[in-house]
């Protein structure tokens, strides 16, 4: 047994066979694999939903890694930002970018629409926009007599909210309910944005004048937070012998409909009871830490089990370890947290204490009796 078996099943779990007649959603031009749908057949129901099978995982590690590669020709020397991305959206969650500009973050949301065969929308937030500049507006058409619904930029696979921070408060809201459940309420109608859907936003942290501070409430909605930083010389230089678009002409790798499969059979992989309360004592550490005033909810709690059942089948294993919960307790868990003045005065970061609880945090050793 691997040290990793030691946080698997307790029994193993039996193939399950692939429903008859599932439909055909796998990587584009796979014809040999099985299909995403068959794949997810045991992942059908939320009340009975079988562990990931071997073939589940290898298929699951092939396909995201070809996700990340496909990506990574248009964002340059960005591996680990882009898989926390495509995570991000398997886990049906959104990304929060803190970069100065022209770092690639809009080519980020372009080369995942394009991999994923899905849409893209960009909206550039202004101190003037309003909510009905994201959600859409309902209009009276004189000649039917009727109001239609005409929707805006938010109905897409990835929306590209950026600098967010610089709408107004009650702008930034237009985006909850969308980010939260999926759907936009306009005149006490409910409009589906469908699947995948994934909000990337974007704060310039240098420039503060005119803006306005995410509240603790929308913060906590973003499932994770991250940066793309400028990237290393070598790449630097391949993208300056290009000198162009390279988003243009990306070929989508897999459809839209095969991505909510993967989500869906992502939420079947295993998580021993000992790593849940492992990430059950980390969010209490940062609630009794002398350093915050306000920890980690359970919201996001439950991101960080979310995510790291993506991160696993990532790597090509049906079973959360430790060491799934520490390489992502830092992106998903640091900005939820509100730091005591003090330690603000002091120059003390979230990222600082997230890491300082997870190195004083002891991990479990194996799956519980």
């Amino acid at each position: 047994m691997t040290p990793d078996a030691r946080y698997g099943p307790a029994e193993p779990a039996q193939p399950a066979q692939p429903a008859a007649g599932a439909g055909a959603s796998a990587p584009l031009g796979t014809t040999t694999r099985p299909t995403a749908t068959a794949l997810a057949a045991t992942a059908t129901t939320k009340e009975n939903r079988a562990p990931m099978t071997p073939e589940q995982t290898t298929w699951f590690a092939e396909t995201f890694g070809a996700l990340v590669a496909n990506v990574g020709r248009a964002v340059l020397g960005k591996e680990h930002a882009v898989r926390l991305a495509l995570t991000a959206m398997l886990s049906d969650g959104h990304l929060l970018l803190e970069d100065a500009p022209g770092t690639g973050k809009t080519s980020l949301a372009k080369a995942i629409a394009a991999t994923v065969q899905g849409t893209h929308h960009r909206i550039q937030f202004t101190p003037d926009l309003l909510p009905s500049d994201v959600t859409g507006v309902t209009i009276y058409d004189q000649g039917t007599g009727r109001f239609e619904f005409h929707p805006g930029p938010v109905f897409t696979s990835v929306l590209l909210a950026d600098e967010i921070n610089r709408a107004s408060p009650k702008t930034q809201s237009a985006l909850l309910e969308v980010m939260e459940e999926g759907q936009v309420t306009v005149d006490g109608v409910t409009h589906p944005v469908g699947r995948p859907f994934m909000v990337i936003a974007t704060q310039n942290p240098i420039e503060q004048a005119g803006t306005y501070r995410l509240p603790e409430a929308q913060l906590d909605r973003f499932l994770i937070k991250t940066s793309l930083g400028y990237p290393d010389r070598a790449s630097t230089v391949e993208i300056l012998a290009g000198a162009k678009d390279r988003t243009t002409g990306l070929q989508p790798k897999i459809t839209t409909k095969a991505v909510a499969d993967m989500a869906d059979l992502a939420g079947t992989v295993h998580i021993d009871a000992a790593v849940l309360d492992y990430v059950a004592r980390l969010l209490e550490a940062t609630r009794e830490d002398a350093q915050t005033s306000l920890g980690a909810s359970v919201r996001g709690g439950l991101a960080l089990v979310r995510c790291s059942k993506v991160w696993a089948a990532s790597d090509g294993r049906g079973f959360v370890v430790p060491d799934d919960i520490k390489a992502l307790a830092v992106p998903i868990l640091a900005h939820r947290l509100v730091l005591d003045t003090e330690a603000e005065f002091a120059g003390v970061t979230a990222v600082q204490v997230i890491e300082r609880i997870v190195a004083s945090t002891a991990p479990p050793a194996q799956r519980a009796a």
